[in-house]
């Protein structure tokens, strides 16, 4: 049987019919040679097929050769479609459509593009990959409308990586409905990261700088010591504060630093993308 597309006889009509629309939607085409809308059907119902890469099965059958097949699927007229889901018919239609309306019937029945790559994020994190799993997170999340099991696997990952800021914010957008205790237990693991984030040197040069805020020296080590604990954020903003008033400050060290933890983070990182633009709007 081709991944995508498959000839139907009665000794696999069981497998390919009743089996296989089990794990997939399966688009069952009869046709017959003399059929001339079916011969302008069929390639466009194989292109399909062969774009969507085995997100349905297409299963052709010659009415001609299966009269008994077509008959107890209560084919009247060629070319008739039909969409099979766990053994039973669900949708379809006779006669020739075009290309956007059968597009159209295939999208009520197969994932969305962003439930794939969740799928795809979760086999990451699964294997421990969670840099690789954070940007498909962030753009699932985006494209799923901040859905609430997903926004909670996104904050478990950020919470991973100590982005305990991104984390939270994640998690304040999360509705009553769904704090659930998978919710409970990240808002827990949210305050022990909070708690751990302050360690005795960032306590120190925080109150320095709360004492005296022009002291730029405190402030870069500051950002030193929050970008070493992941609060890249953080980091940043007190770095973009020293180079509005010096952009040489300490020989540069806090420009580099900047432009290293923006790097650090990644291309399409939305933390990194937002400084980038502040820097280029302070620059120029």
């Amino acid at each position: 049987m081709n991944e995508f597309i498959v000839d139907v006889t009665a000794q696999n009509a069981q497998q390919v019919l009743i089996e296989e629309s089990m794990k997939r939607p399966v688009v069952v085409d009869f046709w017959a040679d003399w059929c001339e809308p079916c011969k302008q059907l069929m390639p466009v119902l194989e292109k399909l097929a062969n774009e969507y890469a085995g997100q349905f099965l297409l299963a052709k059958v010659n009415a001609d050769t299966e009269q008994m097949l077509a008959g107890q699927l209560g084919v009247r007229s060629l070319p008739t479609v039909m969409v099979l889901k766990e053994g039973q018919p669900v949708d379809g239609f006779a006669g020739a459509q075009s290309e956007q309306q059968i597009r159209e019937m295939l999208d009520k029945y197969l994932p969305k593009a962003w439930e794939l790559q969740f799928q795809q994020a979760q086999q990451l994190v699964g294997e421990g990959k969670l840099d690789e799993a954070l940007p498909l997170l962030r753009q699932v999340y985006t494209e799923s409308s901040e859905r609430a099991d997903i926004a909670k696997q996104l904050a478990a990952v950020l919470l991973e990586l100590n982005r305990v800021p991104e984390a939270e914010a994640v998690l304040g957008k999360i509705l009553l409905a769904d704090q659930d205790s998978d919710y409970q237990q990240l808002m827990a693991q949210l305050e022990l990261k909070q708690q751990a984030a302050d360690s005795p040197e960032i306590k120190a040069l925080q109150q320095t700088l709360a004492q005296n805020p022009q002291d730029r020296e405190a402030a870069y080590q500051l950002a030193v010591q929050y970008s070493q604990n992941s609060r890249h954020q953080e980091a940043l903003e007190l770095l973009l504060d020293i180079l509005r008033a010096d952009m040489g400050f300490a020989d540069g060290a806090a420009k580099q630093a900047y432009l290293d933890i923006v790097k650090s983070l990644g291309a399409g990182d939305p933390v990194a993308t937002q400084y980038q633009r502040k820097l280029m709007t302070l620059l120029f």
